[in-house]
């Protein structure tokens, strides 16, 4: 048996966890809180809870001491948070486990938005125009004379879109930029692109040499808040065009390892233009393991080194989120025309990113966590920036 600590848990971990424990690994989980998806699983071996700040010395002891005392041989992250924890000690880590993700300087040219955004203005990759603030004196009114407002103010360093304000000109700028960086550090401001285009995601794995190893391309089309917010309805598509761009960046900034890309389709061009990477799997990554790619085996085999498997994947796999899809036909517009259908429930194409008949367990656990995040003030705050308030 191999032991596997997974830092982090969600519906990425659930996605991953049977096929990890088939490959004869002993999984351990640590969270900073207990009941989301993948640290209910009946394939976990151990849980381990943590609620530590993430970047202080006494958490990264805690997770040494988990390493050491249960012998683990690989380290897995579920979240972006723990990605970075891993890069930045990567050096430190190493010595005691199996670790695969770049490092950190590299790491953080791809993490952080503004520098993927410098880097694709750079080397001509889609992207949209972008000012960093870092750089700019926002008080200077014709230093935004050309950009075509309505603009995203972002954080150059958060998750899940916390922090992101809809800003509809100058003033409005001058008068959010202010909270927004206090908050959330360096900032940068990003057209606008509007509603109408796709939102496809793109997953690589690659390899010392800088070679790709596999790949995947997800179609969302749908997600809550029904403004920007969560996948709950993605399907597997192909696209070979943007897997090249995302791969092409990815050599360029020398990256090893996983990277997750969120690209958005310019509707009055056509054009995928790059947003983010993520440096974890993303949620609605069952989508491609019930496609065909072990995208845990993948993980699991280029942390250890060992030789990669070659993966095809089905076209038109449907993934859905249960419980969010649910609130997504509630309040979309759009609920009677979905494609696919909402009310496409069963068929062999027909996956769910929160249920999985054979581990029932965190389904229930999981939605009733969702819930109670719902109606938690702090949690809506910070997925409503892109609305104009």
């Amino acid at each position: 048996m191999t032991n596997l600590l997974l830092l982090g848990s969600g519906t990425q971990a659930f996605a991953v966890e049977k096929s990890l424990f088939e490959l004869r690994c002993r999984i351990f989980v640590v969270v900073s809180e207990t009941g989301n998806y993948g640290d209910c699983s009946k394939y976990v071996h151990k849980l381990f809870v943590c609620n530590k700040l993430v970047f202080s010395d006494s958490f990264l002891e805690h997770v040494k001491y988990i390493i050491v005392s249960e012998g683990i041989d690989v380290v897995l992250p579920m979240g972006d948070v723990y990605a970075e924890f891993l890069s930045k000690n990567k050096e430190e880590l190493s010595q005691l486990t199996h670790i695969q993700i770049p490092d950190y300087d590299i790491f953080m040219k791809g993490y952080d938005k503004n520098q993927l955004m410098s880097l694709c203005n750079e080397k001509g990759f889609p992207h949209p125009l972008t000012i960093d603030l870092s750089k700019t004196d926002v008080d200077d009114k014709s230093s935004f004379k050309k950009f075509p407002f309505p603009g995203l103010l972002k954080p150059n360093c958060t998750t899940g879109g916390r922090g992101m304000t809809l800003i509809t000109d100058y003033e409005n700028l001058c008068q959010k930029y202010p909270s927004v960086h206090k908050k959330y550090g360096e900032c940068h401001l990003q057209r606008f692109i509007r509603e109408g285009g796709r939102q496809i995601k793109v997953q690589l794995y690659i390899g010392e040499d800088g070679s790709l190893v596999v790949s995947s391309v997800l179609d969302k089309v749908r997600w809550y808040p029904v403004k920007g917010g969560s996948s709950c309805c993605s399907v597997t598509v192909r696209n070979d065009r943007i897997v090249k761009i995302c791969h092409k960046i990815l050599k360029d900034l020398k990256w090893i390892g996983f990277a997750d890309f969120d690209t958005i389709e310019d509707p009055d061009t056509g054009e995928l233009l790059i947003m983010e990477i993520n440096p974890r799997l993303p949620a609605c990554i069952g989508a491609a393991v019930c496609a065909g790619i072990d995208w845990g085996e993948v993980l699991f085999h280029g942390a250890l080194g060992k030789s990669q498997n070659k993966y095809e994947y089905r076209e038109g796999v449907v993934l859905r989120h249960l419980g969010f899809d649910f609130l997504w036909f509630f309040h979309s517009h759009d609920r009677w025309m979905a494609k696919p259908s909402w009310f496409h429930f069963f068929g062999d194409d027909v996956h769910y990113q929160d249920f999985h008949f054979d581990d029932q367990k965190p389904f229930w656990t999981g939605t009733y966590h969702n819930i109670k995040k719902l109606f938690d003030p702090s949690f809506k705050n910070a997925k409503s920036g892109t609305s104009a308030k």
